[in-house]
This record gives C-alpha cells, structure tokens and sequence, in this order.
C-alpha cells in the first residue's frame, strides 16, 4: 500500500460536516487545515426518518466546497465517513450517490461502535499519556459515543442513540427552555445512559470529553466563572439555572457561546447533564482530537502495517474457531487465481484485500451450523461489530462470503451480485471448489480469463481426468453461472 505525506479525513457528522488535512511525519499528524459547517442532517429527518430536501441541499453544497480543498489528493489519502444521520435516514443511500460525486471520493457510512472506536483513537492521541482507564464523552448531533480505554486501547465502546440535535428538536423544538422540558429532556438522557451505567461503572479514573458539544459548555463554563477548567457537575446545575432564567435558546446570549451552537445547546447540555449523573460524574477534562483525528490515524495505520481491519479479521477467526489451515488454503487458491485476471479489473489493489479477507472467514458460520453455513457467516459479517470496517465494508465482505456455494439466482437481498464484485464471487466460489478436500493442491498448469459477461478456466487435461469430482463440480458451475446469463466454461489445455 502506498504511503502519503498529506491525508484528509471528512466527518459527515449529525450536526456539522467537518474537513482536517493533515501532514504526516514518521508516525505523527500534523494539523494543515480545518474547515467546518454546520449542516444539521439530524434536524432534516422527517417522522418517515427520511432527509428533507433542505438539509441535503446543505450537506452537498458544503461538500462541494470541501471538493476544493481535496482536489488533488489521491483515492487513499482520503477517507470520508458518515455517523448517525446518515445510519438512520432511510434515504441515505440515494444522497450519498449524489455526495460521492460531488465530493470525489467514497463515503463509508460506520456502525455507532466503530464511530466510538475512531473516537477514542482520536482522542488518546491528542492527550498526555496516563497509566489509568479514561472515560471519553463524545455527544455529536445524533448520538453519543461512550468509551472506557487505557493507552491506545479501546476497552468498553458503546454508541447511545442521543445528542445535540435530536434532543433540541425533542424537547426545545419551540426553542423555550423551562424548568420542566429541560428536566425531561435530563431524565430522558440519563433513561438511555443508565443501560449501560453498570457494566462502566468502577472502570475509569478520568472522564474526558470531546467534540464541539463539551468544547462549548465548557467554554461557556469557564467563561461564565462557573468552573476553572473543563466542566464540572456544578458549573452545569448553575448552567441549567441561567437557562431557565433566560427562557428561550435564541436568547442565550452567554459568554463562550457560538453563534452555530446556540440553536442545538439546550439539547447539548441536557444530554451532558444526564450523562454526568447517571456516570456520576463530578469532573471531566474537554479533548483536542475527536472522530476525524481518529479517522486520519487509523488511516495512517493502514500504511503503517497496523491495519485495524486485519486485527478484526483474525479476532474472527479465533472468536469462530476457523480452520486456520483451510482459511489459509483457500486465501492462497483465490490469491493465485486473482493474479490472473488483475490486470482486467478496475481498483484491482481495493478489492484484492476484500477477497482474501472473505478466504479466511469463509466458514466462520460453521460455528452455528454446517448446514448452510454459507448463508450464517453472511449474517454474521454483515451485523457485527467489525472494528475497522465500514458497513459498506462488511457488505461486500458477506457478499462474497454468500455467494461461495450454491445457486446464484436466489440470493435475496445480495440480488443482483455489484458488476464490481462478480469476478471476485466467481474466484471466491472456485478457491472454495478446488480446496474441498480439505489437503494441499497443485493446480499444475491453468488460466483464468475474464470478458465483461464471460469467464474461461483453463486446466489441463491430465489434471482434469485425475480430479474427476473436480471436474464434475466445474461442469455444474458453469450451469449455476448461465442461470444468471454469465457463461462460465471450462477447457483443457496442452
């Protein structure tokens, strides 16, 4: 993989969309350039839980400023991910269309954990090194991100379906703030906290928040010479005070306070508020680095050889008791196979690595049940948690990973295979056939040639009268391939 001196991460978040640039030297980042907008996805989600026109107009103008600042910079220096809008928003698949080619580069929409694992990444790097568990707050627009960590680790990740937005529309959408809504909109917080209070508590020395919501109230904390530093669970009473005193959000008109932050702080604090209660919270320090810092150190860990996907690819092995030696058999089949036809397929070097990622985890459904096991291990990659992996990610991955045995014109939501994928489905599919016996194969002398609706496997003649069962199951998938009007043929070669 190649390595760069410039990377770039963009954070569509649920509130603001947000750019960093960075520089690399050795194995630190170096900020360039930050830009940010608030974009309010969250506000834009209708009762149907689709985004309004408005709010995706607004998200694609600011990304077509943001493809200015980009321009120029290689596919793999940029990694652009979505969080909680854009999970939710049943529509969101038709705005990233539109986004991907405005922007210029591809957007992985990542599961609430893998968002609290960039999170944490983020953070740890943007604080003093310490030998104890931290706590890491992060309340974006949509969701709340709650991490337990020690060093570079990750311990505990959770992502809580709270934040910012969704609770200013919640409870303050007249933009009053009285006594009662905001005692609502606490306990609510605290509702949702509370199912995982238990499993942290006793876990961590130090709470730490980050993103633009602590950032604020802790401005506006210290400013107002309610606490000396960070926030405090005192500092936010005499907050909530001055804020039913003042009545109304658009009014709130404190010292620290952002203009583009006064329309979601109400929410902002009352979530703050019930996470500081139900975690018992007395003080917590306020972060540099967040979600798009993590994003840009995980990326340069790719290059660096720790690549977070790899780790989560062998925990899987592990965690399901994968015959390591077939995993790796099969890999090294598909390997060979793949070099062939390299040459023909457009992002070669993306896809290989997705290729083999599905070799080694093509039986992880074995675990549940033998029978259909193709089917079980789909459902796994496509629902867990994958750390590393986007769910556009896993998507593919489980694609392959269904598509390995049996017919291809009854594979449900996975219809129609992406054009992309199809020769990587028919590698997959032959690895898998030609290690059945579970041993060591020499394919001797073969090709593989692949056209836009045509493939030709070439082996030789000796090899195929000596593997007859092999040559048999050949001749049914070249039957499976023509059901889906592919043709798949098999010749013998001198």
């Amino acid at each position: 993989m190649n390595e760069y001196t410039t990377l770039a991460a963009v954070d569509l978040g649920s509130n603001s969309f947000k750019l960093q640039v960075a520089r690399v030297v050795d194995d630190q980042i170096y900020p360039l350039d930050v830009l940010k907008e608030p974009v309010r996805l969250t506000a834009g989600i209708g009762a149907d839980k689709r985004l309004d026109s408005d709010s995706q107009a607004r998200g694609l103008a600011c990304l077509n400023r943001f493809s200015e600042r980009l321009r120029g910079l290689p596919q793999g220096a940029v990694r652009c991910v979505g969080t909680s809008a854009l999970r939710v928003a049943e529509n969101a698949e038709a705005f990233l269309q539109q986004a991907e080619a405005i922007l210029g580069y591809p957007i992985e929409i990542i599961a609430g954990r893998e968002e609290a694992r960039l999170v944490y990444i983020g953070v740890a790097h943007s604080l003093p090194a310490v030998e104890y568990p931290r706590l890491i707050i992060d309340i974006g627009g949509g969701s709340t991100e709650c991490v337990i960590g020690e060093g570079m680790t990750p311990q505990l990740l959770e992502s809580l379906h709270l934040g910012c937005v969704n609770f200013t529309q919640r409870f303050f959408a007249d933009g009053q703030i009285g006594k009662d809504n905001l005692a609502q909109a606490v306990i609510a917080a605290r509702t949702q906290a509370q199912t995982i209070a238990a499993s942290y508590a006793g876990k961590w020395q130090e709470a730490v928040g980050s993103s633009g919501t602590a950032r604020v109230i802790s401005d506006v904390l210290i400013q107002n010479g309610w606490a000396e530093q960070g926030i405090t669970r005192d500092g936010l009473a005499r907050l909530r005070e001055q804020m039913i005193l003042i009545g109304n959000q658009n009014k709130l008109e404190l010292a620290g306070m952002k203009a583009d932050r006064k329309p979601v702080f109400a929410g902002g604090v009352a979530v703050m508020s019930g996470i500081f209660a139900e975690f018992g919270i007395e003080q917590m320090t306020v972060a540099d680095g967040a979600l798009r810092e993590g994003v840009l150190y995980d990326l340069l860990g790719r290059f660096h050889h720790h690549d977070m996907r790899a780790a989560s690819v062998n925990q899987f092995m592990r965690r399901y008791h994968v015959d390591h030696k077939q995993a790796r058999r099969v890999a090294d089949v598909a390997a060979q196979l793949f070099k062939q036809v390299e040459h023909k397929l457009a992002a070669a070097h993306e896809l290989r690595p997705y290729l083999l990622w599905a070799a080694q985890l093509h039986e992880i459904g074995i675990s549940i049940a033998h029978s259909g096991y193709h089917k079980h291990g789909a459902y796994i990659l496509a629902h867990a948690d994958m750390p590393g992996f986007s769910l556009k990610d896993q998507a593919r991955i489980a694609t392959l990973v269904r598509t390995q045995r049996g017919g291809l014109d009854k594979l449900g939501g996975t219809t129609p295979i992406p054009a992309t994928l199809q020769p990587l489905v028919l590698i997959m599919r032959l690895a898998v056939l030609f290690c059945r016996s579970r041993t060591q194969i020499q394919l001797g002398s073969y090709s593989l040639k692949l056209n836009p609706d045509a493939a030709q496997l070439g082996l030789s003649q000796d090899w195929l009268v000596a593997n007859p069962l092999t040559a048999a199951a050949l001749s049914d998938e070249s039957r499976v391939w023509k059901q889906i009007g592919y043709k798949f043929t098999v010749n013998a070669i001198a």
